[in-house]
């Protein structure tokens, strides 16, 4: 074994949470560096240099890329909404929901500062050299979502709702036994592909966000980068919106997954004791309905 891997494989991380938050950080870094960078090079470039499609390709790349760079460390959830529905199915821990998430918003808050110095120039340029939230030269959604003039709140939070629970009712099947699920190789581009049509089809409305961490750590960055607490007071405190109604939408997502079509799918025929005492903990002691009815009802009160 050579000097450098013997080096290497002194600085493993061998505490299990720590690598899994490690992936999850790097993983939000890679979708939050593909997708704010494209949205500054549409914003700052006058759809010269790229439209909304631009920026919605980005971040289905971003999601894609991120997927295959940490699936395999901590299962690139990359999104506390997708982390709380796991929690929710038992698919993990309670105790990781807080590590996951917090790691989520870190590496959303240290892409955005990336892109900020890499489009610094083009930034100040379009906004006459004012970081602003407001006006035709307002460049804080290059970072984190708005809504748009005239929608109603009520709107805007059911945008949320509906395209996060959209997200997690596409998604669970894919690595669901009982269903078809898909080759785990190309599940990154699948998962892509459907945030790809929640982006082309549910942001008009404010920004199609669905993901607290890819919102709350940009916004916490142009905060501390010069643009103020408009960020968080504008629009009547509109921040909480996409921080709490992607996690109301991804809860009902995998409620409606469960109820429509997980139950009724065909039994899994166990080889084993031991493997039939898995299938039956995960399918069944789980997934009970009374927990997603609990926490549905606790969230919507």
């Amino acid at each position: 074994m050579t000097h450098a891997k013997k080096l290497m494989m002194r600085m493993k991380i061998k505490n299990e949470l720590a690598r899994q938050c490690l992936g999850e950080i790097i993983g939000t870094f890679v979708l939050l560096l593909f997708g704010c960078s494209g949205a500054a090079q549409v914003k700052t470039g006058r759809d010269m240099k790229g439209q909304f499609l631009s920026a919605n390709l980005s971040f289905a790349v971003g999601v894609m890329s991120a997927m295959y760079l940490c699936m395999g460390v901590s299962g690139a959830h990359l999104n506390p909404a997708v982390s709380l529905s796991f929690c929710v199915l038992g698919d993990l821990p309670w105790k990781k929901l807080l590590p996951y998430s917090l790691s989520q918003v870190l590496g959303a808050y240290l892409a955005s500062a990336v892109v900020f110095v890499m489009y610094y120039d083009a930034i100040m340029n379009y906004g006459g050299g004012v970081l602003t939230v407001f006006g035709p030269n307002e460049t804080a959604s290059i970072f984190a979502t708005y809504p748009t003039e005239g929608v109603s709140l009520q709107t805007n939070i059911f945008d949320q709702v509906v395209g996060t629970a959209t997200l997690l009712l596409c998604i669970l099947p894919l690595n669901d036994k009982r269903n078809r699920p898909a080759p785990e190789a190309l599940l990154p581009p699948i998962v892509a592909t459907v945030v790809l049509g929640i982006a082309m089809s549910m942001s008009s409305n404010c920004g199609g966000a669905i993901n607290p961490a890819r919102d709350l750590g940009p916004r916490l960055f142009t905060l501390t980068a010069g643009w103020g607490v408009e960020v968080f007071t504008c629009f009547d405190y509109f921040f909480w919106v996409p921080l709490v109604a992607p996690l109301v939408g991804a809860v009902l997502g995998s409620f409606f997954y469960q109820v429509f079509i997980q139950w009724h799918l065909p039994e899994l025929e166990p080889e084993n004791n031991e493997t039939k005492q898995t299938w039956y903990q995960r399918y069944h002691n789980k997934l009970v309905v009374h927990k997603l009815v609990k926490l549905v009802v606790s969230l919507l009160s």
